[in-house]
């Protein structure tokens, strides 16, 4: 039987798993807790719901596409990312979406999503493995 190496591994998987795994279970969890609020909340309430629903599966497109070695692959992942948090900027500082956050916290959760995009976008560009792992599944 032939093996089938996928090349990815160390960092780079783990960003799949996140992409293809947490994102959406963390999503299904959330919308399951807050389908009912509908009524209650809004049009903005739902648009930011659905722009969720949207950026998650941006991720789980980046996420297969890495795992294929894709071309383009790393700029899907690195929009993937930046929406992720330009989404958790937008939930985190306004009052469209319910939190759980203590008064004063929203632009810590801000900044702290924020900089992970940015570490991701940086590892992305950067390492030596991706840019190896990409070149070699052409």
């Amino acid at each position: 039987m032939g093996e089938r190496k996928s090349g990815v591994g160390g960092w780079l998987l783990l960003l799949c798993v996140l992409l293809l795994v947490w994102q959406p279970i963390s999503f299904a969890l959330l919308a399951s807790t807050l389908l009912g609020r509908f009524a209650t909340r809004g049009v903005p309430f739902a648009l930011i719901l659905v722009t969720r629903l949207v950026v998650v599966g941006f991720g789980i497109a980046a996420g297969l596409a890495l795992l294929a070695g894709r071309p383009g692959a790393v700029t899907l992942a690195k929009v993937s990312v930046a929406l992720t948090a330009a989404l958790d900027v937008v939930v985190y500082t306004t009052p469209y979406f319910p939190t759980n956050l203590l008064p004063g916290d929203a632009w810590f959760y801000a900044a702290v999503s924020v900089l992970y995009a940015v570490v991701w976008i940086a590892y992305l560009t950067r390492s030596k493995r991706v840019r190896a792992f990409l070149n070699a599944s052409h």
